[in-house]
């Protein structure tokens, strides 16, 4: 009896069993049964996978707090996901199979109505999931679905916070901004719906450029929100939205709010915050104040992870004071914090390199911003601006270079021979002085060496003290550890250690096979071809060349030509650094100094008026005084030229330079094309006057080069060319010539006039005055009619340019010379014609020569 009843009641908990897992059947224990299963497993899971998701992607998101931060804390990457394509975080993958599960499995679609009341909760998930995956229009379309198959579901409001939040994504701004602000005038939100739906409508505006009507939903955002990371998160925002909008004293209470959280909020806010209240105010002002707070947030132990932003606010401090040597040591410091902010890296390298371009020292501030641009993206627009500073200063280091050097040089060629003595003299003993410090230095490091090397060998090389198995670990030295940066040869000292030992026991060696035994060979052959018995080489001897003043005095110059080619390299140089610091670097002081210098050291006359124009240019504006003192001096001593026109209101100098050097090379080079020598000639003169000293200078020469061959021959143009490659070293333009130096000019002197009659190519040239010449137009007019009616066709006509003074009409395209002169014939006789110009006869080859050399009356004279 009892096994019966118990037969009976598993028959019917099976029973009960099957009807409850029908998703067919509307039972209120069906319901129940598959609402409390996708909620306490499926749906359990899927969420505990989401928020995992989510704490990664925080984990690994990195804020770039030199920008206007996002409401969202989400990583956004530049690729992306197109429909079907999978994420990379596999916690939301398993969140959307969850999702999908629960759906496939629970729902309890009858009769058009869902009957799960969790189904909707499971959309919700899906969509997140998708959502955090970015992949946006499979998201959107599960936020939609809740909104259209669950209208009374109490998630309704939260899903059409996510349907915005994604539409914002996709860049549909207005879109929703219109939706939430329909959302938020509903009275029954929930408060942390609210603040979502505020934090995004102020990210839609702020999207939209409209920042002002961004700043009152974010403030309700913060009034509402449950997160006290989100809040810090608001705040901090908020301050940047006033500080975008110049409201400085909003700004400043914002981030003051977030300070004052201290604990609450997260650690990286309040730290930034601090910075960006140093950027609102003067700190100038009150340096106690900031040097106390400061000085107690790098003591605060958890600021560690803070370093590298706190140390680059006190540089920048110190930078502001003219604390140079501060500046740089807490620049240092926040760069060996080890940041992951590349932007404040670069930021570090680049105030470091400007301190050490004020300092003068240019090569340490181009390695600088060789380290700048290593830590900015080449899409950030400052990566240019840096990256074209850098290139200035490689003129400004060749130009530095060249003014010191010659200046020492032509300093102590002006001292008598005593002063000459005696200024050598104060040189050798600071050198004794500095070299005996280094000796002494060096000494100490060789030392510390060898007692190192002699612990080294005490350790590992005593058989006594060599550990043997199981005898248990024993710490070795360093350089005899697996740290690889350790090993022997990365440590400089110990490597220079061994070398000096090397030298003294083996002498100097070349690199080669044998080399023991070959140089000591070479060496016995060397003392046995000489019969005088030789004594070792007294080294002390050459060490102390150095500190005789003879040693200095015969490397001194004594041509005169040299010495005035020094004086010109000199001044051309403080020209070019006057105009690059004007110009590029827009340091009108620094400018100013080497203008002054160069007039001081009576230049080229030259460089005299374009340095007082540059000059007056740039008293301007920081001493308008001396400016009127130089406009005078120009106006009155070069009443004739254009920059005194220009001062004295003759000529406006606006429409003096309408055109840029850029454009008016473009514009020269097309005259240069079209054999209008003479005007492209004309117009260089005038650029290589007006714009002395910038960029295109060098182009304008060697487009001047290539005019005055054509005009004057290959003589003129080889020496034109020459100056190019002498006067514009370091220069596209100066490899160039030196290539046409190199390689064509060789080949076209080898060109000549030969009397060969045998080439299938040959013209007839009529010479001709100017192109406009009436009488130019009616010959060409007259042949060109004639090839067009005897239809030659393989015949044309062209006006060519020969020199200064005389041109040429050439018939081209004949295939002998005896067809040429039968062609001259045909055109004196025939009757609509009658050409009584004289013309001549030459082949191809024979008119490429008379072209490059100028020599078409030696062709005449040799009647070939």
């Amino acid at each position: 009896m009892k096994i019966s009843t118990l037969r009976y009641i598993l028959f019917l908990s099976s029973l009960l069993l099957i009807v409850a897992c029908s998703t067919k059947k509307n039972s209120f224990v069906g319901r129940n049964w598959h609402a409390l299963n996708s909620k306490y497993n499926t749906l359990y899971n899927g969420d505990v996978a989401l928020d995992k998701g989510i704490i990664e992607i925080k984990g690994e998101y990195s804020d770039n707090f030199w920008e206007l931060l996002p409401v969202e804390r989400m990583q956004i990457e530049e690729e992306a996901f197109l429909p079907g394509q999978k994420g990379k975080n596999a916690n939301f993958e398993r969140a959307e199979t969850k999702a999908v599960k629960a759906i496939q499995k629970h729902s309890m679609n009858i009769e058009g109505k869902e009957k799960n009341m969790q189904m909707d909760e499971a959309h919700l998930l899906l969509g997140k999931a998708r959502y955090y995956d970015k992949r946006y229009i499979p998201a959107l379309e599960a936020f939609n679905y809740i909104l259209y198959k669950y209208s009374n579901s109490d998630k309704i409001y939260e899903a059409k916070v996510w349907r915005e939040k994604t539409n914002i994504r996709l860049e549909n701004d207005a879109l929703a901004v219109k939706n939430l602000q329909l959302l938020l005038k509903k009275k029954e939100l929930k408060p942390q719906v609210e603040a979502d739906a505020n934090a995004i409508l102020a990210q839609a505006l702020i999207n939209l450029e409209e920042k002002d009507s961004a700043i009152a939903p974010l403030k309700k955002a913060i009034a509402t929100t449950r997160s006290k990371e989100e809040r810090a998160r608001y705040r901090f925002v908020l301050g940047q939205l006033y500080q975008s909008l110049k409201y400085n004293d909003s700004a400043y209470n914002s981030f003051q709010e977030v300070i004052d959280m201290k604990r609450k909020s997260p650690r990286m806010y309040v730290v930034q915050a601090h910075a960006k209240q140093a950027g609102l105010i003067d700190v100038t002002k009150d340096t106690l104040a900031f040097v106390e707070k400061y000085t107690k947030l790098l003591e605060d132990r958890e600021n560690r992870p803070y370093l590298d932003a706190l140390n680059h606010q006190v540089g920048l401090f110190y930078d502001k004071l003219k604390q140079k040597d501060k500046a740089v040591k807490h620049y240092n410091k926040s760069l060996k914090a080890g940041s992951t902010d590349s932007y404040l890296m670069a930021s570090n390298f680049r105030n470091l390199a400007a301190i050490h371009f004020d300092k003068g020292k240019y090569v340490e501030a181009g390695k600088y911003y060789d380290s700048t641009l290593t830590k900015f993206s080449k899409k950030n627009r400052e990566y240019f601006l840096i990256e074209k500073k850098r290139k200035n200063l490689d003129d400004v280091i060749k130009y530095e270079g060249i003014a010191r050097k010659n200046d020492s040089v032509l300093n102590v060629m002006s001292l008598s021979n005593s002063d000459r003595i005696s200024f050598y003299e104060d040189h050798i003993k600071k050198l004794k002085v500095r070299d005996s410090i280094q000796e002494a230095l060096e000494k100490k490091k060789k030392e510390a060496e060898a007692n190192k090397n002699n612990n080294i060998q005490d350790i590992v090389f005593d058989p006594k003290k060599t550990p043997t198995p199981g005898s248990g670990n024993i710490m070795l030295p360093p350089a005899f550890g697996n740290d690889k940066n350790s090993f022997y040869f990365y440590t400089p000292t110990t490597v220079a250690y061994g070398k000096v030992e090397f030298a003294k026991k083996w002498g100097k060696r070349t690199l080669k096979n044998n080399w023991r035994w070959v140089s000591q060979s070479e060496e016995i052959k060397t003392n046995d071809s000489d019969p005088v018995d030789k004594k070792p080489a007294d080294t002390s001897s050459i060490v102390s060349e150095k500190y005789t003043t003879n040693y200095y005095l015969n490397q001194l110059p004594t041509n005169q030509v040299v010495l005035d080619s020094m004086a010109k390299e000199r001044n051309l140089a403080y020209y070019q650094l006057g105009v690059i610091y004007k110009e590029k670097f827009f340091e009108n002081q620094l400018a100013a100094d080497r203008l002054e210098t160069l007039l001081l050291n009576k230049p080229e006359e030259r460089l005299i008026l374009p340095a007082k124009y540059n000059l007056y240019k740039i008293y301007q504006a920081i001493n308008p005084s001396k400016a009127e003192v130089y406009k005078a001096d120009i106006i009155s001593n070069y009443p004739n030229t254009r920059y005194a026109q220009i001062l004295s209101g003759a000529i406006s100098e606006e429409n003096n330079l309408v055109q840029t050097p850029s454009e008016i090379y473009k514009t020269t080079y097309k005259q240069f094309e079209n054999q209008e020598y003479v005007t492209a000639l004309e117009t260089i003169e005038k650029c290589l006057s007006q714009f002395s000293g910038d960029d295109l200078i060098p182009k304008f020469e060697l487009l001047k080069a290539s005019v005055t061959g054509k005009l004057k021959g290959l003589e003129e143009y080889k020496k034109a060319i020459n100056y190019v490659a002498l006067t514009y070293p370091d220069t596209p333009e100066a490899r160039q010539a030196d290539d046409i130096l190199r390689v064509s000019i060789p080949r076209l002197e080898q060109m000549a006039i030969t009397s060969d009659t045998t080439s299938v190519k040959w013209k007839v040239l009529y010479k001709a005055g100017k192109r406009d010449d009436v009488a130019t137009k009616d010959l060409m007019d007259k042949i060109q009619k004639y090839i067009v009616e005897k239809q030659y066709d393989k015949f044309s006509v062209s006006y060519d340019v020969y020199n200064e003074t005389e041109s040429f009409v050439v018939v081209h395209g004949i295939s002998s010379k005896e067809f040429s002169q039968y062609l001259i014939e045909l055109l004196q006789e025939a009757k609509d014609y009658k050409i009584k110009t004289p013309a001549t006869v030459i082949s191809s080859e024979n008119y490429s020569v008379i072209q490059v050399k100028k020599n078409y009356n030696e062709f005449i004279a040799l009647k070939i």
